[in-house]
């Protein structure tokens, strides 16, 4: 066959070298090399209206191609020039062809303008998106952000009146609910992109069409078949000649339908790689608008899309050491057989991957006898294409013998692969981004509560206990119903209420809803006073206005009565001058729902608590973050005194709201609702019918000395008699020595006493296994639970300590037995 080709491919040479001898030519072999031209213009173009889509979806970076392709259209026409001749119908023709390239390199401008311009607004309005949504905001806002961009990704392939609409409505709603909020910045320039390619994108669409709908192939035809037409003309010019030059019309005739049939060829190639890259487009779009969830739906897709684009049976995505998780598809009748895909990444693995890293296996009956052959022939493969990575193998079989792959496009195979790959991995990224806020979320309420606890058991117990203390013991020494007694009265439910607030923080973390009582504001705010003008420097004055009319809430009287000292506080840490500190009580009428920066409030009745300071005052940066947890602008400073008053504020169902300037002071507004009932908030009267001793010996334990002697005191005027210890060892020496000698021990246990607490007692009962020890700790989470166990404590009572509660624990330890 090869040399019957020769023989004829060397009977037309020298047939036309004996016609050009002869002068017959008259020009055919020009204008056969003007089809040739032809040929190459229609690739031109071709490749023109690939490029121009490939620009369009983005998958064309730079315009080269373009240009390049608009040179080769001008080029051939040129080339064309010398074959023409003088022809006048041809040049006419030919001048036509001209004028439709530039109205095509005209348009093709046009939408380099138009796609630069889209692109470029896709690209800023995905970041600005990406900004607004990552800052964080109100869910609505975000939410209507999310459904315009889903709109405009649909409007990228679909500019219809109805896509269009409902951009529209979604730039629409947008600007509406972003104009005045606090995003309106950031919104601006992402609605500036939003309309600017609700604009662009229906005209560089309109662009596309238009320079699709130039009649450039169908003009170059036209040409061709005017070159044809001379040609023949010039053939049948000598009847001498006429059979000759009608056998090589023939051969011309053949030679164009060949280069149609591979024209062809290539323009189905084109459209199915077109295809196949506007599926990986689509399969990679919905990837990005999924959420983690809907990965595993979106693979089976994406794979059943692939596989019939490609003709193959069956299609797998098999993650590297993750078998049993492998995502596949099948047609009807074509299942997978047992053990594949799972097999499909150590078979690849052995294999060499070709071009673009892919394996290609046409006929896997051609195969040598080996392990890999074996394989793919167990899994019933006529044909295999796999695209291996570290991470997973992507494949496709072919099980039909007689059918055959579309291994052209193999390469672009690799895109769906890297799709498929960073969906999985943004979807584990996704799982382990929510675990970490989790568990971010809980370290930081573990790390507020600890701070709480630490900071103010360790700083306000030694405190408190010295006001009880040294309360108690002043009780003892004035004569009931005097005037220092109402007094002490006073100073010791102050205590009682601070300690109260330390054990609520404290046990913060497992506490549930507390229990609310109806609270006098004006009463709160006048011991709120007494505990600050006690407490505040002297050159800082508390000035208290309040409202005729009472303004009772329902809450917590201690933490209520912590937010007016925090406020208070932090005010008087701001002047640096003496001044007045003004605290100012009303009530006030809300007709509708007022929403501020820290909190909302209900329409009804409202008291409200003005605290105002002539310090130094803020500016805006520090008023944003001036209730961040631990955030302070005072050296030394922890940053839980405001943002414990917001929590505060918060669960009493009110809101808070700051005005302030560098120079120009602070003004803190507390808004809480009023109760439904005005009552008073009631007070219990401390009792002082407790039980008294007799003289019984209690063994005290507090390292503390200064702490100790006040419990020394308390139990002496109780009517016992404490002999105190700092040390652990010599209280059990002390029990060694004289067994018999104590009637009860007082264990004092400081915060996050751990397992000593329980070693202590046990040396004390291993000497004196009779006496009762009574245990004192700031709050039952610092007891170690397990180490006590058998250790045989008869009381626990709280620190700091009061008469009323270590009498009450005393007598029950001493009853008779």
């Amino acid at each position: 066959m090869r040399l019957v080709q020769i023989v004829a491919n060397l009977a037309t040479v020298l047939l036309l070298t004996w016609l050009l001898l002869r002068g017959i030519d008259g020009g055919a072999s020009a204008i056969d090399g003007g089809t040739a031209t032809l040929d190459e213009f229609a690739i031109a173009q071709t490749g023109l209206e690939r490029d121009v889509l490939r620009a369009r979806v983005g998958m064309l970076r730079n315009y080269d191609p373009l240009v390049g392709e608009v040179r080769t259209l001008y080029g051939t026409i040129e080339r064309l020039r010398p074959v023409v001749g003088g022809d006048s119908e041809l040049s006419g023709e030919l001048d036509r062809l001209v004028l439709l390239t530039r109205q095509q390199e005209s348009l093709t401008e046009q939408f380099k303008t138009e796609n630069a311009l889209l692109q470029n607004s896709l690209a800023y309005f995905e970041l600005f998106s990406t900004r607004l949504t990552a800052r964080g905001g109100e869910e609505p806002l975000i939410r209507q952000v999310n459904d315009l961009a889903t709109a405009l990704l649909r409007f990228t392939t679909d500019t219809s009146a109805t896509a269009a609409a409902v951009v529209d409505d979604r730039l629409e709603k947008l600007s509406v609910t972003g104009t005045n909020g606090p995003q309106s910045e950031t919104l601006k320039p992402l609605m500036a992109h939003a309309r600017m390619l609700r604009k662009l994108l229906p005209a560089t669409d309109e662009t596309v069409k238009s320079l699709f709908a130039v009649p450039n192939f169908h003009q170059a035809m036209h040409v061709g078949g005017l070159l044809q037409a001379r040609s023949a003309a010039l053939k049948n010019k000598a009847d001498v000649y006429r059979y000759t030059l009608y056998g090589m019309s023939l051969l011309l005739f053949g030679s164009l339908i060949q280069v149609g049939k591979r024209l062809q060829a290539r323009a189905s190639t084109l459209r199915r790689r077109a295809q196949i890259e506007r599926a990986i487009a689509a399969i990679s779009t919905r990837f990005i608008n999924s959420r983690p969830p809907e990965t595993a739906q979106h693979i089976g897709r994406a794979l059943a899309e692939l596989a019939g684009l490609i003709g193959a049976d069956r299609a797998y995505f098999v993650p590297t050491g993750q078998a049993a998780n492998a995502y596949k598809w099948c047609r009807p009748g074509r299942e997978f057989p047992s053990g594949w895909p799972e097999a499909a990444p150590a078979v690849a693995s052995g294999l060499d991957a070709g071009a673009h890293g892919v394996i290609q296996i046409h006929d896997v009956g051609d195969l040598a006898e080996s392990g890999t052959a074996y394989a793919l022939r167990g899994a019933n493969l006529h044909s295999w294409l796999c695209i291996p990575g570290s991470r997973a193998v992507l494949g496709f079989d072919s099980a039909r013998p007689g059918t055959d792959l579309a291994w052209s496009e193999s390469g672009l195979l690799r895109m769906a692969f890297d799709a498929i790959a960073n969906a999985l991995s943004r979807e584990s990224l996704e799982r382990d981004r929510e675990r970490l806020q989790e568990n971010l979320q809980s370290a930081r309420r573990m790390e507020t509560i600890g701070a709480f606890a630490s900071g103010i058991a360790h700083n306000f117990n030694n405190i408190i206990g010295a006001i009880l203390g040294f309360t108690e013991t002043a009780l003892s020494h004035v004569r009931p119903g005097s005037r220092p007694v109402e007094s002490l009265g006073e100073i010791r439910r102050a205590g009682e209420r601070a300690r109260d607030l330390v054990h609520q923080i404290l046990t913060f973390g497992r506490r549930g809803d507390a229990r609310r009582a109806p609270v006098h504001l004006n009463s709160l705010v006048a011991e709120a006073k007494l505990l600050l003008d006690a407490s505040l420097s002297p050159y800082v004055n508390i000035i208290v206005h309040t409202t005729a009319e009472s303004a009772v809430v329902m809450g917590e009287a201690a933490q209520l009565q912590q937010v007016i000292l925090n406020v208070c506080n932090n005010a008087a840490q701001a002047i640096d001058a003496p001044g007045s500190i003004e605290i100012e009580v009303g009530v006030q009428e809300l007709e509708q729902a007022v929403q501020t920066e820290h909190g909302e409030l209900a329409p009804g009745r409202h008291a409200l608590i003005s605290v105002t300071d002539p310090g130094r005052g803020m500016d805006e940066l520090t008023l944003e973050r001036i209730f961040e947890p631990f955030f302070s602008t005072r050296v030394g400073g922890n940053g839980l005194g405001l943002a414990t008053v917001r929590e505060i504020v918060l669960q009493h169902s009110g809101a808070v709201k700051v005005r302030s300037a560098p120079g120009a002071g602070t003004q803190f507004d507390i808004w809480l609702p009023c109760a439904a009932l005005a009552e008073s908030a009631s007070v219990a009267e401390p009792q002082h019918g407790f039980d008294r001793g007799s003289g019984e010996t209690v063994l005290v334990i507090e390292s503390d000395r200064k702490r100790l002697l006040r419990h020394e005191e308390i139990l002496a005027a109780l009517g016992y008699e404490p002999v105190g210890f700092t040390d652990a060892e010599e209280a059990a020496a002390a029990c060694r020595m004289t067994p018999t000698r104590f009637d009860a021990a007082l264990l004092c246990c400081p915060a996050h006493a751990g397992p000593r607490v329980g070693e202590n007692v046990a040396v004390l009962r291993a000497h004196a296994p009779d006496l009762p020890v009574i245990l004192a700790a700031p709050s039952a989470r610092d007891i170690a639970a397990p180490s006590l166990a058998g250790a045989g404590i008869a009381e626990i009572i709280r620190q700091p300590l009061t008469s009323a509660e270590l009498a009450g624990a005393l007598a029950g330890c001493l009853l008779p037995r």
